[in-house]
């Protein structure tokens, strides 16, 4: 997905955006509010990168959660091959328990396990990168037209 935007001369609008939130259903609800907040101050669409979010930060609160530890969120706009890319990433310290990149269906009757096919339907890329130990980041990168 792409969305048309104005972007200063600089790759970044702002400095990069990064927080640690606690891993229960009120960080991620956090992390969805904090991202629509930062991205409307920095002039940039926040539909497709808050459901982006709202899903990462979902699992890493149910999934990544280890009593004590944190989540972080970061949000930062970079230049990849000429264009703006918004690059979302979440970091939990569950280094163990890596999501599936290949996704397969979910059958119609399935309460969950849909979070992933939206995030690479909003996302022009996404993937998870392992370490340092015990962490796990999931990242999606939305590109932004000039």
């Amino acid at each position: 997905m792409t969305h048309e935007i104005t972007l200063p001369r600089t790759p970044s609008p702002a400095p990069p955006f990064t927080v640690l939130l606690s891993p229960t259903r009120r960080g991620a609800r956090l992390a969805r509010l904090l991202t629509v907040a930062h991205l409307c101050c920095w002039g940039l669409p926040t539909e497709d990168a808050a459901y982006v979010v709202a899903e990462l930060a979902s699992n890493a609160a149910s999934h990544g959660r280890v009593p004590g530890r944190n989540f972080r969120l970061s949000l930062a706009v970079t230049e990849v091959r000429g264009r703006a890319v918004l690059r979302i990433e979440v970091a939990d310290t569950r280094g163990d328990t890596l999501p599936e990149t290949a996704l397969e269906p979910v059958p119609d009757e399935a309460e969950s396990g849909r979070g992933l096919l939206l995030v690479e339907a909003l996302a022009d890329r996404w993937g998870v990168e392992v370490g340092p130990a015990p962490r796990k980041t999931v990242w999606a990168e939305i590109t932004l037209l000039r």
